[in-house]
Formats: C-alpha cells, sequence, structure tokens
C-alpha cells in the first residue's frame, strides 16, 4: 500500500526557513515524479513544485526563487526548502507521487496524496 508521510511543518516567521519533508513507501518512488500541493483556507489546491525521477523541477510563480524542491532516492524522500516564506505561503501543504516519471502541475497526475502538514507564516 502506497503510504506518504509528510513532516516539517509549523510556525515561521516571514523571512525565516523551513524544510518539509514527505517519507514514501509501498511504491518505487525513485522511478516516478513527485511534487508539493498547498492548499489555504478557502482556496483550491494548487501546484508548488515538482521533481521528475532524475530530478528536474518545476516552480510555481509564486514560490520560484524562494522555495527549493528536492528528492533522496536511498531514504526515499522528497524535500521542500522554503526560504524567506511570506504571510501568503500559510496553507496545508500536501506531497504527492506519481505512477510517471515525468512531471506535471496537475493535481490528477498524481495518484498518492499525504494527509498534509500546516505551515503558517507570521508577519
Amino acid at each position: 500500500q502506497v503510504q506518504l508521510v509528510e513532516s516539517g511543518g509549523g510556525l515561521v516567521q516571514a523571512g525565516g526557513s523551513l524544510r518539509l519533508s514527505c517519507a514514501a513507501s509501498g511504491r518505487t518512488f525513485s522511478s516516478v515524479a513527485m511534487g508539493w500541493f498547498r492548499q489555504a483556507p478557502g482556496k483550491e489546491r494548487e501546484f508548488v513544485a515538482g521533481i521528475s525521477w532524475d530530478a528536474n523541477t518545476y516552480y510555481a510563480d509564486s514560490v520560484k526563487g524562494r522555495f527549493t524542491i528536492s528528492r533522496d532516492h536511498a531514504k526515499n524522500t522528497m524535500y521542500l526548502h522554503m526560504n524567506s516564506p511570506k504571510p501568503e505561503d500559510t496553507a496545508v501543504y500536501y506531497c504527492a507521487a506519481s505512477r510517471w516519471a515525468t512531471m506535471r502541475m496537475q493535481s490528477s497526475w498524481y495518484d498518492a496524496w499525504g494527509q498534509g502538514t500546516q505551515v503558517t507564516v507570521s508577519s
């Protein structure tokens, strides 16, 4: 059974830093794309960053230059390094895994999801 577990969320000051982790099990995740999404209260879930099986990355314009996505195949873990977060980055962050090697921004591309971790950025 596929399982994704996020950790690392919490309260952070604007301009600080935070690292989210996503531990994966139940699938050969080293050969598939993974991504981070987020959902703020009253808003739809949106794409944040994605990484293909061979570490090609893509970012939403809103986080480009501030967030970095990475993965450690040996640990079956994906990360999201959040540098200089802003209050508008406050949301529940979800990690997701696809069945495919290439990365897409659409949430429908991903069939496994974590339970989410809350990130709150104070001003």
